[in-house]
Protein backbone atom coordinates (compact mmCIF):
# COMPACT_ATOMS: atom_id res chain seq x y z
CA UNK A 1 0.00 0.00 0.00
CA UNK A 2 1.26 3.27 -0.66
CA UNK A 3 1.60 6.09 1.58
CA UNK A 4 -0.16 9.03 1.16
CA UNK A 5 2.35 11.82 1.82
CA UNK A 6 0.19 14.56 0.96
CA UNK A 7 -2.49 13.48 3.62
CA UNK A 8 -0.07 13.16 6.21
CA UNK A 9 1.09 16.81 5.50
CA UNK A 10 -2.04 18.25 5.83
CA UNK A 11 -1.75 16.81 9.54
CA UNK A 12 0.77 18.90 10.57
CA UNK A 13 -0.69 22.80 10.54
CA UNK A 14 2.79 25.30 10.63
CA UNK A 15 3.23 23.93 6.86
CA UNK A 16 0.22 25.91 6.15
CA UNK A 17 2.66 29.46 7.16
CA UNK A 18 5.85 27.96 7.16
CA UNK A 19 8.26 26.25 4.55
CA UNK A 20 9.53 24.12 7.30
CA UNK A 21 12.97 22.04 6.79
CA UNK A 22 14.27 21.85 10.19
CA UNK A 23 13.07 18.69 11.61
CA UNK A 24 16.98 17.77 12.21
CA UNK A 25 16.23 19.96 15.21
CA UNK A 26 12.81 19.46 16.13
CA UNK A 27 10.00 18.19 14.11
CA UNK A 28 7.12 20.03 12.86
CA UNK A 29 4.55 19.43 15.53
CA UNK A 30 1.34 17.61 14.13
CA UNK A 31 -2.31 17.56 15.34
CA UNK A 32 -2.49 14.19 17.41
CA UNK A 33 0.69 14.92 18.80
CA UNK A 34 -0.62 18.06 20.22
CA UNK A 35 -3.91 16.58 20.91
CA UNK A 36 -1.60 14.07 22.82
CA UNK A 37 -0.43 16.97 25.09
CA UNK A 38 -3.85 17.83 25.60
CA UNK A 39 -4.93 14.54 26.81
CA UNK A 40 -2.56 14.68 29.17
CA UNK A 41 -3.91 17.99 30.71
CA UNK A 42 -7.90 17.00 30.37
CA UNK A 43 -6.39 13.65 32.81
CA UNK A 44 -4.62 15.59 35.23
CA UNK A 45 -7.45 18.38 35.82
CA UNK A 46 -9.95 15.43 35.62
CA UNK A 47 -8.30 12.57 37.53
CA UNK A 48 -5.28 14.18 39.48
CA UNK A 49 -2.22 11.41 39.82
CA UNK A 50 -4.00 9.10 37.08
CA UNK A 51 -0.43 6.84 37.60
CA UNK A 52 -2.19 3.30 36.15
CA UNK A 53 -2.25 5.61 32.64
CA UNK A 54 0.87 7.11 32.98
CA UNK A 55 2.36 3.42 33.33
CA UNK A 56 0.56 2.35 30.36
CA UNK A 57 1.63 5.37 28.18
CA UNK A 58 5.30 4.71 29.06
CA UNK A 59 5.02 0.65 28.00
CA UNK A 60 3.23 1.88 24.95
CA UNK A 61 5.94 4.02 23.95
CA UNK A 62 8.61 0.93 24.71
CA UNK A 63 6.07 -1.08 22.39
CA UNK A 64 6.32 0.83 19.78
CA UNK A 65 9.40 2.02 19.66
CA UNK A 66 10.38 -2.00 19.94
CA UNK A 67 8.41 -2.47 16.49
CA UNK A 68 10.53 0.47 14.89
CA UNK A 69 13.69 -1.31 15.80
CA UNK A 70 12.40 -4.90 14.76
CA UNK A 71 13.36 -5.86 18.34
CA UNK A 72 11.57 -7.03 20.96
CA UNK A 73 10.27 -4.76 24.14
CA UNK A 74 12.51 -6.41 26.64
CA UNK A 75 15.65 -4.96 24.45
CA UNK A 76 14.34 -1.10 25.13
CA UNK A 77 14.67 1.00 27.26
CA UNK A 78 12.96 4.66 27.93
CA UNK A 79 15.09 7.08 29.11
CA UNK A 80 15.00 11.00 29.99
CA UNK A 81 17.27 11.28 26.78
CA UNK A 82 20.02 10.22 24.67
CA UNK A 83 22.74 11.13 26.87
CA UNK A 84 20.92 9.50 29.98
CA UNK A 85 20.79 5.99 27.24
CA UNK A 86 24.87 6.42 27.02
CA UNK A 87 26.01 7.55 30.53
CA UNK A 88 23.24 4.45 31.43
CA UNK A 89 25.95 1.79 29.07
CA UNK A 90 28.82 3.81 30.27
CA UNK A 91 28.38 3.13 33.73
CA UNK A 92 28.14 -0.81 32.88
CA UNK A 93 30.97 -1.23 31.48
CA UNK A 94 34.68 -2.04 32.73
CA UNK A 95 37.89 -0.02 31.33
CA UNK A 96 40.11 -1.44 34.04
CA UNK A 97 41.40 -4.53 31.69
CA UNK A 98 43.76 -4.25 28.40
CA UNK A 99 40.20 -4.17 26.20
CA UNK A 100 39.25 -0.34 27.33
CA UNK A 101 39.88 1.50 24.23
CA UNK A 102 36.73 3.27 22.99
CA UNK A 103 36.90 4.37 19.14
CA UNK A 104 34.29 7.16 18.09
CA UNK A 105 34.91 9.44 14.92
CA UNK A 106 35.09 13.12 13.90
CA UNK A 107 31.64 13.11 12.81
CA UNK A 108 29.98 12.37 16.56
CA UNK A 109 27.53 14.70 18.15
CA UNK A 110 29.32 16.08 21.75
CA UNK A 111 27.45 14.08 23.79
CA UNK A 112 28.32 10.83 21.93
CA UNK A 113 32.33 11.79 22.25
CA UNK A 114 32.24 13.85 25.69
CA UNK A 115 30.52 11.26 27.83
CA UNK A 116 33.39 8.41 26.71
CA UNK A 117 35.86 11.15 27.31
CA UNK A 118 34.54 11.43 30.74
CA UNK A 119 35.20 7.81 31.47
CA UNK A 120 38.75 8.34 31.07
CA UNK A 121 38.96 8.97 34.99
CA UNK A 122 37.97 5.04 34.94
CA UNK A 123 40.20 3.97 32.29
CA UNK A 124 39.21 4.06 29.63
CA UNK A 125 41.14 4.95 26.77
CA UNK A 126 39.65 7.11 23.86
CA UNK A 127 40.54 6.80 19.84
CA UNK A 128 38.77 9.27 17.27
CA UNK A 129 38.73 7.91 13.58
CA UNK A 130 39.75 11.25 11.66
CA UNK A 131 38.19 12.13 8.22
CA UNK A 132 39.78 11.67 4.68
CA UNK A 133 40.51 14.58 2.33
CA UNK A 134 36.97 14.93 1.31
CA UNK A 135 35.62 15.18 4.21
CA UNK A 136 34.25 11.60 4.27
CA UNK A 137 35.41 9.07 6.98
CA UNK A 138 35.79 5.69 4.91
CA UNK A 139 35.89 2.17 6.61
CA UNK A 140 39.66 2.14 5.84
CA UNK A 141 39.74 4.62 8.55
CA UNK A 142 37.61 2.54 10.66
CA UNK A 143 39.80 -0.66 9.83
CA UNK A 144 43.19 0.85 11.12
CA UNK A 145 41.64 1.87 14.72
CA UNK A 146 39.61 -0.74 15.77
CA UNK A 147 41.77 -3.27 17.49
CA UNK A 148 42.05 -6.17 19.73
CA UNK A 149 41.70 -3.72 22.71
CA UNK A 150 39.04 -2.27 21.54
CA UNK A 151 35.51 -2.55 23.98
CA UNK A 152 33.58 0.05 22.39
CA UNK A 153 33.01 2.10 18.71
CA UNK A 154 30.55 4.29 19.23
CA UNK A 155 29.54 5.83 16.34
CA UNK A 156 26.56 8.02 14.73
CA UNK A 157 24.48 6.91 11.93
CA UNK A 158 24.45 10.41 10.23
CA UNK A 159 26.68 13.83 11.17
CA UNK A 160 24.73 16.25 12.29
CA UNK A 161 27.25 18.75 10.88
CA UNK A 162 27.19 17.62 7.55
CA UNK A 163 24.42 14.73 6.62
CA UNK A 164 27.06 11.93 5.61
CA UNK A 165 25.91 9.06 6.46
CA UNK A 166 28.38 6.37 8.11
CA UNK A 167 28.90 2.51 6.57
CA UNK A 168 27.63 1.31 10.12
CA UNK A 169 27.73 -2.51 8.39
CA UNK A 170 30.77 -2.17 7.15
CA UNK A 171 31.94 -1.02 10.68
CA UNK A 172 30.02 -3.46 12.69
CA UNK A 173 31.57 -6.22 10.61
CA UNK A 174 35.01 -5.06 11.58
CA UNK A 175 34.39 -4.27 15.08
CA UNK A 176 32.70 -7.81 15.69
CA UNK A 177 35.54 -9.70 13.77
CA UNK A 178 37.92 -7.96 16.49
CA UNK A 179 36.07 -8.78 19.66
CA UNK A 180 34.51 -5.17 20.26
CA UNK A 181 31.01 -4.06 20.24
CA UNK A 182 28.88 -1.34 18.72
CA UNK A 183 26.80 1.53 20.02
CA UNK A 184 24.63 3.30 17.37
CA UNK A 185 23.61 6.79 17.94
CA UNK A 186 20.24 7.40 15.81
CA UNK A 187 19.51 10.46 16.55
CA UNK A 188 19.59 12.17 13.22
CA UNK A 189 18.46 9.46 11.01
CA UNK A 190 16.01 7.12 12.68
CA UNK A 191 12.52 8.34 11.78
CA UNK A 192 13.92 9.45 8.76
CA UNK A 193 15.83 6.25 7.58
CA UNK A 194 14.97 3.04 8.71
CA UNK A 195 16.85 1.14 11.04
CA UNK A 196 16.57 -2.65 11.66
CA UNK A 197 18.43 -3.43 14.60
CA UNK A 198 18.60 -6.73 13.32
CA UNK A 199 20.14 -6.05 9.86
CA UNK A 200 22.84 -3.52 11.22
CA UNK A 201 23.89 -6.24 13.25
CA UNK A 202 24.53 -3.37 16.18
CA UNK A 203 24.59 -4.19 19.88
CA UNK A 204 23.60 -0.88 21.44
CA UNK A 205 21.12 2.47 19.77
CA UNK A 206 20.53 5.46 21.46
CA UNK A 207 18.07 8.29 19.70
CA UNK A 208 15.17 10.67 21.04
CA UNK A 209 11.80 11.37 20.30
CA UNK A 210 12.28 15.16 19.49
CA UNK A 211 13.33 15.17 15.66
CA UNK A 212 12.33 12.58 13.40
CA UNK A 213 10.33 10.63 15.44
CA UNK A 214 7.74 13.28 15.37
CA UNK A 215 7.65 13.30 19.38
CA UNK A 216 9.13 16.46 21.96
CA UNK A 217 12.36 16.46 23.79
CA UNK A 218 12.71 15.26 27.37
CA UNK A 219 12.39 11.68 26.35
CA UNK A 220 14.63 8.80 24.47
CA UNK A 221 15.72 4.97 24.15
CA UNK A 222 17.95 2.52 24.43
CA UNK A 223 18.49 -0.42 22.31
CA UNK A 224 20.19 -3.47 24.48
CA UNK A 225 20.87 -6.57 22.38
CA UNK A 226 19.53 -9.40 24.02
CA UNK A 227 22.89 -11.25 24.67
CA UNK A 228 24.31 -8.53 26.81
CA UNK A 229 21.86 -7.37 28.96
CA UNK A 230 22.28 -9.65 31.95
CA UNK A 231 25.80 -9.30 32.04
CA UNK A 232 25.98 -5.75 32.08
CA UNK A 233 24.72 -3.72 35.20
CA UNK A 234 24.53 -0.32 35.15
CA UNK A 235 25.71 1.75 38.32
CA UNK A 236 23.85 4.72 37.16
CA UNK A 237 20.17 3.47 37.87
CA UNK A 238 17.23 4.14 40.07
CA UNK A 239 13.69 2.87 41.05
CA UNK A 240 12.23 2.30 37.34
CA UNK A 241 15.54 0.30 37.00
CA UNK A 242 14.23 -2.54 39.59
CA UNK A 243 12.85 -5.71 38.45
CA UNK A 244 9.86 -4.99 40.99
CA UNK A 245 9.33 -1.26 41.04
CA UNK A 246 6.79 -2.04 43.51
CA UNK A 247 9.24 -3.26 46.11
CA UNK A 248 10.82 0.07 46.90
CA UNK A 249 13.11 -2.15 48.06
CA UNK A 250 16.17 0.50 49.85
CA UNK A 251 18.51 -2.52 50.94
CA UNK A 252 19.02 -3.54 47.45
CA UNK A 253 19.98 -3.22 43.81
CA UNK A 254 17.97 -5.65 41.86
CA UNK A 255 17.91 -4.68 38.22
CA UNK A 256 15.26 -5.76 36.22
CA UNK A 257 16.38 -9.16 33.95
CA UNK A 258 14.94 -6.87 30.59
CA UNK A 259 16.88 -3.29 29.30
CA UNK A 260 14.46 -1.76 31.61
CA UNK A 261 18.19 -2.02 34.46
CA UNK A 262 18.97 0.97 32.50
CA UNK A 263 16.43 3.82 33.21
CA UNK A 264 16.13 5.63 36.53
CA UNK A 265 13.83 7.52 37.79
CA UNK A 266 9.93 8.15 37.34
CA UNK A 267 9.48 8.26 33.40
CA UNK A 268 8.62 11.71 31.72
CA UNK A 269 4.97 11.67 32.12
CA UNK A 270 3.50 13.83 29.52
CA UNK A 271 6.50 13.47 26.92
CA UNK A 272 5.40 10.35 26.82
CA UNK A 273 1.94 11.39 25.45
CA UNK A 274 3.69 12.99 22.70
CA UNK A 275 6.42 10.47 22.15
CA UNK A 276 3.25 7.79 21.09
CA UNK A 277 1.53 9.43 19.80
CA UNK A 278 4.78 10.63 17.38
CA UNK A 279 5.62 7.39 16.86
CA UNK A 280 2.27 6.11 15.54
CA UNK A 281 2.18 8.41 12.86
CA UNK A 282 6.13 7.30 11.44
CA UNK A 283 4.92 3.53 11.74
CA UNK A 284 1.62 4.19 9.81
CA UNK A 285 3.64 6.12 7.19
CA UNK A 286 6.28 3.44 6.72
CA UNK A 287 9.44 3.66 7.54
CA UNK A 288 10.45 1.85 4.25
CA UNK A 289 8.07 4.23 2.12
CA UNK A 290 9.69 7.30 4.06
CA UNK A 291 12.69 6.71 3.65
CA UNK A 292 12.43 6.66 -0.03
CA UNK A 293 10.80 10.21 0.15
CA UNK A 294 13.79 11.94 2.01
CA UNK A 295 16.20 10.33 -0.07
CA UNK A 296 14.56 11.64 -2.96
CA UNK A 297 13.89 14.93 -1.64
CA UNK A 298 17.59 15.43 -0.65
CA UNK A 299 18.73 14.39 -3.92
CA UNK A 300 16.30 16.95 -5.44
CA UNK A 301 17.48 19.52 -2.97
CA UNK A 302 21.60 18.16 -4.25
CA UNK A 303 20.64 18.90 -7.95
CA UNK A 304 19.04 21.94 -7.39
CA UNK A 305 21.55 23.57 -5.59
CA UNK A 306 24.17 22.40 -8.25
CA UNK A 307 22.17 24.24 -10.94
CA UNK A 308 22.44 27.54 -8.84
CA UNK A 309 26.41 27.25 -9.12
CA UNK A 310 25.87 26.30 -4.98
CA UNK A 311 26.82 22.99 -3.60
CA UNK A 312 26.48 21.51 -0.34
CA UNK A 313 29.15 19.43 1.62
CA UNK A 314 26.53 16.22 1.93
CA UNK A 315 27.69 13.50 0.11
CA UNK A 316 26.01 12.75 -3.32
CA UNK A 317 25.85 9.30 -3.33
CA UNK A 318 22.24 8.42 -1.78
CA UNK A 319 24.53 5.57 0.24
CA UNK A 320 26.27 8.30 2.55
CA UNK A 321 23.73 10.55 3.08
CA UNK A 322 20.82 11.31 5.71
CA UNK A 323 18.28 13.18 5.61
CA UNK A 324 19.86 16.17 6.07
CA UNK A 325 21.60 19.02 3.21
CA UNK A 326 24.37 21.00 4.26
CA UNK A 327 24.90 23.93 2.54
CA UNK A 328 27.80 26.21 3.22
CA UNK A 329 28.25 30.13 3.26
CA UNK A 330 29.48 33.23 4.21
CA UNK A 331 27.31 34.41 8.01
CA UNK A 332 25.83 31.38 8.32
CA UNK A 333 24.34 33.23 11.34
CA UNK A 334 23.11 35.95 9.34
CA UNK A 335 21.57 33.91 6.45
CA UNK A 336 19.83 31.67 9.34
CA UNK A 337 18.05 34.66 10.18
CA UNK A 338 17.27 35.81 6.21
CA UNK A 339 15.51 32.92 5.72
CA UNK A 340 13.56 32.76 9.19
CA UNK A 341 12.12 36.20 7.97
CA UNK A 342 11.46 34.70 4.45
CA UNK A 343 9.29 32.22 6.51
CA UNK A 344 12.28 29.20 5.78
CA UNK A 345 12.70 27.52 8.60
CA UNK A 346 16.19 25.87 8.97
CA UNK A 347 19.39 25.32 11.22
CA UNK A 348 23.07 25.79 11.20
CA UNK A 349 25.98 24.41 12.40
CA UNK A 350 29.33 25.47 11.89
CA UNK A 351 29.42 27.43 8.52
CA UNK A 352 26.58 25.07 7.33
CA UNK A 353 23.01 26.00 6.51
CA UNK A 354 21.68 22.99 7.54
CA UNK A 355 18.05 21.40 5.39
CA UNK A 356 16.61 18.32 7.24
CA UNK A 357 13.63 16.81 5.38
CA UNK A 358 10.95 14.74 6.22
CA UNK A 359 8.20 12.85 4.85
CA UNK A 360 5.89 15.74 5.09
CA UNK A 361 8.31 18.33 3.43
CA UNK A 362 8.03 18.48 -0.88
CA UNK A 363 10.03 19.73 -3.83
CA UNK A 364 8.13 22.96 -3.71
CA UNK A 365 9.53 23.26 -0.73
CA UNK A 366 13.07 22.59 -1.56
CA UNK A 367 12.54 25.34 -4.67
CA UNK A 368 11.17 27.89 -2.11
CA UNK A 369 14.73 27.14 -0.16
CA UNK A 370 16.75 27.42 -3.11
CA UNK A 371 15.08 30.62 -4.71
CA UNK A 372 16.15 32.34 -1.77
CA UNK A 373 19.26 30.98 -1.45
CA UNK A 374 20.24 32.33 -5.42
CA UNK A 375 18.05 36.05 -4.36
CA UNK A 376 21.08 36.25 -1.44
CA UNK A 377 23.83 34.79 -3.23
CA UNK A 378 26.27 37.85 -3.41
CA UNK A 379 26.07 38.34 0.08
CA UNK A 380 26.15 34.88 1.24
CA UNK A 381 27.85 32.39 -1.16
CA UNK A 382 30.96 30.80 -0.26
CA UNK A 383 33.73 32.54 -1.82
CA UNK A 384 35.83 30.51 -4.61
CA UNK A 385 38.96 29.92 -4.16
Amino acid sequence: MTTDFEALRRRFPVLERKTYLNSGSYCALADTVRDAVNNYMDDRLAVGANWDVWITKNESVRALMAQLLGVTSDEVAITASASAGINALASALDFSGTRNKVVVSDFEFPTNAQIWHAQERRGARVVHVPRAADGYIPLEHFERTIDEHTLLVAVTHVCFRNGARLDIPGIVKIAHARGARVLLDTYQAIGALQVDARALGVDFIVGGMLKYLLGTAGIGFLYVRDRWIRELVPTHSGWFAQQNIAAMDIFANRPSESARRFEAGTPAVVNCYAAEAGLKIVLEADPRQIEARVRALTRYCLRQLIDIGWSAVTPLDDARRGPMVAVPARNTAELFEHLTAADIVTSFRDNNIRVTCHFYNTESDIDRFVAELERLRGQFAPETP
